[in-house]
């Protein structure tokens, strides 16, 4: 990943994270983690563009929330 990309995806789990105050819920995990990952894959697929970068992460972390609130919503 080049330095660009790496500190986009940073500064979005960034913002994710300090928004979460106590214990983060499984929702909120994979939120962030969908999202890192998402960045990432995204990244790779379009050769590092920043569209990809940043469309990779919004996908990823929407699937992330939804898979997130399944398990929260068994945990229950």
């Amino acid at each position: 990943m080049t330095t660009r990309v790496k500190l986009i995806v940073g500064a979005i789990a960034l913002l994710v994270l300090s928004a979460c105050s106590g214990n983060p819920s499984r929702q909120d995990i994979g939120t962030v983690g969908g999202a890192v990952v998402g960045g990432a894959v995204g990244s790779a697929l379009t050769g590092g563009s920043t569209i990809g970068t940043v469309g990779g992460a919004a996908a990823g972390g929407l699937i992330g929330n939804k898979v997130g609130k399944d398990m929260d919503n068994r945990k229950k």
